[in-house]
């Protein structure tokens, strides 16, 4: 057994246990902590293929072709030269911006060499992809200064000493202008034109300067230079990134693979990715509680999401906490802590996470309701009104009711009883939302074997309660 199938072998019992315990947590997060210091190298080429491609969107040409060029590679004796190209166009790192790093982080150990390009060339010009204007232009004090916070912020995920860094000056620099023109004379411009940012520009009449149309010739132009294997980026990059096999057949080079990275969707759960302007991310600088508690704000459908982002779990590992979910005996709460853990433990340390998991503990999960005054309350006994109905007329939650089914398939609508212990919740389902609150309540405190635990019973749709009474 590889070091790696070791490893989660003892995760998958812990996971089996009771993941409310903080001592299970420590336990469990000491175990996938470690793996960002575990050496892959044991890894068979298809182990390590797949191990890439389980985090990946896609992979061109195919998974089969990265799994053979590993095995050539291992069986020449080299490793295969693993390109990311960095424009370091902002001092704001945030942990959307880990994601690549994570995966440059298995590639070296196992046993591959990384290639960071800094694009102080092209950090000039500026990346379009995706852009509705032109950037303003940055001079060479603004990245290095960039690029300073970058390393610093990101160093927790991925281990930078032992890289090779390169500067795209180095031969951008040199670049004559009869060789860019060679280059060009042989890209058509209808590679260019698929971009929808720039149909989209021209269209609307924005500006869309020359520089930016060759942006993506440039920057494939480090790949042709340093000989690169595979070329890592975002699923926003992936035309650039073609760009960049293309500009390798003109020289004669064997084509890059190139492997596309998701993007992270921001934390307030519209769909729009994580980013600084929308503030819907979590930046590296945060406070340990700042890290945790906003983690624990986002929709449930995000915990599987960001656990493949920015954690080493192995697939095995996500369906196994996904299947207790499915099976009810995993609260989607107590798995969204562990997904805070390793959050705060990968930016702060371990002792941190323990930390913050304590004290978002004790000013949250204890809070009892029974504390609040002039909560609404409904008498259920009669069984006549809806769950729908008592959202929208005594909660004032929402006018529609295709918004709290949206919410309710989110798990964001839930029935809470307070006992001894503390608050035990059972998720309400989209369909419960017509039913009858009565029959509904009843059917879910069965469910759950809560049946006459205790008469405080509440109904909780986002941050609205109510007191449900005749239950």
């Amino acid at each position: 057994m590889t070091r790696l199938g070791e490893s989660e072998a003892r995760a998958l019992e812990l996971l089996a246990q009771d993941l409310s315990s903080d001592k299970t947590v420590e336990d469990l997060l000491a175990e996938t902590s470690a793996r960002r210091q575990l050496d892959l190298s044991d890894l068979s080429p298809k182990e390590q293929a797949e191990l890439i491609a389980g985090r990946t969107v896609g992979i061109l040409p195919s998974l089969d072709s990265l799994t053979s060029a590993i095995d050539v590679a291992r069986s020449e004796g080299r490793p295969l030269r693993v390109k990311l190209g960095i424009d370091p166009t902002s001092a704001d790192v945030h942990l959307g911006h880990t994601v690549p790093m994570i995966i440059l982080s298995r590639f070296q150990r196992m046993g591959h060499h990384v290639v960071l390009i800094i694009g102080d060339i092209t950090a000039k010009i500026g990346d379009p992809s995706g852009r509705s204007d032109e950037r303003p232009p940055l001079t060479d004090e603004d990245i290095a200064k960039n690029l300073a916070t970058y390393r610093n912020q990101v160093a927790p995920f991925f281990d930078f000493q032992r890289a090779d860094f390169r500067h795209n000056s180095e031969w951008l620099a040199e670049i004559r202008l009869p060789e860019l023109i060679g280059v060009l004379s042989q890209i058509p411009v209808s590679m260019s034109l698929q971009r929808e940012d720039f149909r989209t520009r021209l269209a609307e009449g924005q500006g869309l300067a020359m520089s930016e149309f060759i942006y993506a010739v440039v920057m494939a132009i480090d790949s042709e230079k340093i000989h690169a294997d595979i070329e890592l980026g975002g699923v926003d990059q992936l035309l650039n990134m073609q760009m960049g096999r293309k500009v390798m057949e003109i020289a004669g080079q064997k084509p890059q693979l190139v492997i596309s990275m998701p993007l992270i969707e921001g934390t307030d759960g519209t769909g729009a990715k994580m980013s600084k302007s929308k503030g819907n991310y979590i930046p590296l600088t945060a406070a340990s509680d700042d890290i945790f508690g906003k983690i624990m704000s986002i929709p449930d459908r995000l915990t599987v999401p960001y656990l493949k982002a920015w954690t080493e779990w192995t697939d095995a590992e996500v369906d196994a906490a996904v299947a207790r979910i499915e099976n009810k005996t995993l609260h989607p709460m107590d798995l969204k802590k562990v997904l805070a853990g390793e959050a705060v433990a990968a930016v702060h340390g371990r002792e941190a996470a323990a930390a913050a998991r304590r004290h978002f503990t004790s000013q949250f999960s204890k809070r009892s309701f029974s504390d609040v005054e002039s909560l609404p309350v409904v008498d259920a006994s009669h069984g006549g009104e809806s769950v729908g109905a008592v959202l929208t007329q005594v909660l004032e939650f929402t006018p529609s009711m295709s918004a709290g089914r949206r919410l309710a398939k989110q798990n964001g609508l839930r029935v809470v009883v307070e006992t001894e212990e503390g608050q035990r919740t059972v998720n309400l389902s989209e369909d419960d939302i017509v039913r009858p609150l009565h029959e509904t309540v009843t059917a879910a405190l069965s469910a759950a074997d809560l049946v006459g635990v205790s008469d405080t019973v509440y109904l909780k749709v986002g941050r609205k309660v109510a007191k449900i009474e005749g239950v």
